[in-house]
């Protein structure tokens, strides 16, 4: 056949179409509400900065300012362990810990000791942190502060002794000693911050706290292996979890007064800024004990007293028990409940900051001189 005679021939002549008839809808299928899905506008979180600045304490051997103890009666004090856990607009551990009763006990520290070849780092260490409080460990420099950190958080095993939290509701305690890092972490909940700052300073401020939750999303999005594809593949369920946390990651800018830098490169904030940024990502792992080591390194006196608000807040509104190290004495003195003051890698005081304050041994251990004649030279 020619192909020119194929122009000249009619096309076939196709049946008309039917048209499309609506589906009729599925009575007994309630459609998703996407509604509550849409990302927030880090605009409708913005607030001003509030102007509380603490007046600056004076240095820890002239402290004279007294903290009473708030005494806790029986009637607020809940007869058993809540059944179930609170609301879920709540991160799971931090609801369930601002549940708990205050003054039980959360860490136990038990004969710690720590030696690297002959030199004994930490030596028959014990002591205990509460839920609820913030306990400071303290001491001069070398006292084996940061090594007792290091064994809590598993960076370091010990040479002996005993490490170990008392979650809410569980049947018994975790034994942290025995636990790797990332399992202390994943498992026991206990987060910490490091003397030297370690955010992503290239990753935005929004996205460090999204870095925090990435276990937690794709724990949401699925099983373990569905959800990891869920997540590499933007299925429907990760994205609505990655909502809810861009949510949470937006209020805790809005309590750290950074909302409006949420795009920008964290190491471009102010030194101040990126250390209280660090914890809010550290809380956003919802840990049950928070550690810092020396959070307050660094900070003007400004500084000192937005951090110490920020841990008030921390311990009374979220119930999160803090084990602090600290060498600015202003800052243990004013937050803590609880002090605990090593020297040589031993403990030589605990109690109250009103104890702490007027025990000669801490008075000794930081000016080396005795109290007696300290006091001679005060009249």
């Amino acid at each position: 056949m020619d192909p020119h005679m194929l122009d000249d021939m009619d096309p076939p002549m196709l049946p008309p179409l039917k048209p499309l008839q609506p589906e009729a809808p599925k009575p007994d299928v309630a459609k998703p509400d996407t509604s509550q899905l849409q990302l927030p506008k880090l605009e409708a979180f913005a607030k001003a900065d509030a102007a509380n600045i603490a007046s600056s304490e004076l240095l820890f051997v002239k402290a004279t300012a007294t903290k009473p103890d708030v005494a806790i009666s029986d009637a607020a004090m809940p007869d058993a362990m809540p059944d179930a856990m609170p609301d879920a607009t709540m991160p799971s551990a931090v609801a369930f810990a601002a549940s708990l009763p205050k003054r039980r006990a959360l860490l136990d520290v038990e004969g710690l000791a720590m030696r690297f070849g002959g030199l004994t780092a930490v030596d028959g260490l014990s002591f205990t942190a509460r839920s609820g409080e913030i306990t400071a460990l303290i001491g001069p420099n070398g006292a084996g502060k940061t090594t007792v950190f290091n064994c809590i958080t598993g960076f370091y095993r010990p040479a002996s002794g005993a490490i170990r939290l008392h979650p809410p509701g569980e049947s018994g305690p975790i034994d942290l000693h025995r636990l790797k890092d990332f399992e202390i972490t994943s498992k026991a909940r206990v987060a910490r911050t490091f003397q030297n700052i370690r955010l992503f300073s290239g990753m935005t401020v929004l996205e460090n706290l999204m870095v925090a939750q990435h276990r937690r999303l794709t724990r949401e999005a699925g099983p373990s292996f569905i959800g990891v594809l869920r997540s590499v593949f933007g299925g429907r369920k990760f994205k609505a979890a990655e909502r809810a946390g861009v949510a949470r990651a937006v209020a805790w800018l809005d309590r750290i007064g950074l909302t409006q830098r949420a795009d920008d490169p964290a190491g471009d904030l102010p030194y101040g800024d990126q250390r209280r940024l660090e914890i809010a990502r550290a809380m956003l792992t919802e840990p049950l004990l928070l550690c810092l080591d020396e959070p307050a390194a660094g900070l003007n006196p400004r500084e000192s007293a937005d951090l110490a608000a920020l841990l008030r807040m921390i311990r009374d509104e979220l119930g999160t028990a803090i084990l602090l190290i600290e060498h600015d004495m202003s800052v243990v003195m004013d937050i803590s409940d609880h002090i605990i003051v090593l020297e040589y890698g031993r403990r030589i005081a605990d109690g109250t900051p009103d104890q702490i304050r007027n025990d000669p041994n801490v008075i000794k251990a930081y000016l080396g001189v005795e109290h007696d004649v300290m006091q001679d030279d005060a009249r």
